[in-house]
């Protein structure tokens, strides 16, 4: 037999979870519990146990649970500007498809992390933080839907009417309310696989007094 053949096998050493599994963990730890209790009954304790460390430690990345919605809301804001911008550059040149792709970008993202979009938005109310962001977000949105409802109403697609801008807020902020509506569970609401297309359909009446435009 020779030497060390059935040595038993060294465990390997476990990897010391760093800063950015730490900061994940308390990240993912604070989405499941909004999944199951508002954001009133959750503690920084519950946060902590979820992810598997010390009070102490979650302080060292967060300065409070509203810091932890704040970075997880920045995150999703992100990832949606992403995919919408990479969806509209797939729909150029077919604007009713493009509409489309900037609504129901934001409801996927915003829907698979529904108790996150709830808690951020009851919490606009108290946290001025959670408020600016979300107004810089919305400011964003206008901003962008104005200059595209311009630029339909140059080519003499989209019919004139109230200043672009004036409708891009109502159409926006219609957006919102009624996916928070649905997220929170309000009634009445619209069904989960009818509120893009309803949406839409508002959308084009609104910038082109009826149906799809031409491309």
């Amino acid at each position: 037999m020779s030497e060390g053949k059935d040595r038993p096998t060294r465990a390997r050493r476990a990897r010391r979870p760093s800063g950015d599994d730490r900061e994940q963990a308390i990240l993912a730890s604070f989405e499941a519990l909004l999944e199951r209790r508002a954001l009133p009954e959750i503690s920084i304790d519950d946060i902590a146990r979820g992810a598997g460390i010390s009070r102490p430690t979650f302080y060292f990345y967060f300065p409070s649970k509203d810091a932890v919605l704040l970075s997880l809301l920045d995150r999703m804001v992100e990832q949606a500007r992403a995919e919408r911008d990479a969806a509209l550059a797939s729909a150029a040149g077919d604007p009713a498809r493009a509409w489309r792709a900037a609504i129901e970008t934001y409801y996927r993202i915003f829907r698979a992390h529904r108790a996150v979009s709830v808690a951020a938005a009851d919490a606009r109310v108290t946290n001025p933080e959670v408020r600016a962001l979300w107004s810089q977000v919305m400011t964003g949105l206008v901003e962008e839907t104005a200059a595209a409802i311009e630029g339909e109403r140059a080519r003499g697609a989209a019919r004139s009417g109230v200043p672009a801008r004036d409708l891009a807020v109502a159409l926006n902020w219609m957006n919102e309310r009624v996916l928070h509506a649905g997220f929170a569970g309000h009634a009445p609401t619209i069904d989960e696989s009818q509120v893009v297309d309803v949406l839409l359909a508002i959308w084009l009446a609104a910038i082109y007094g009826g149906g799809a435009p031409a491309s």
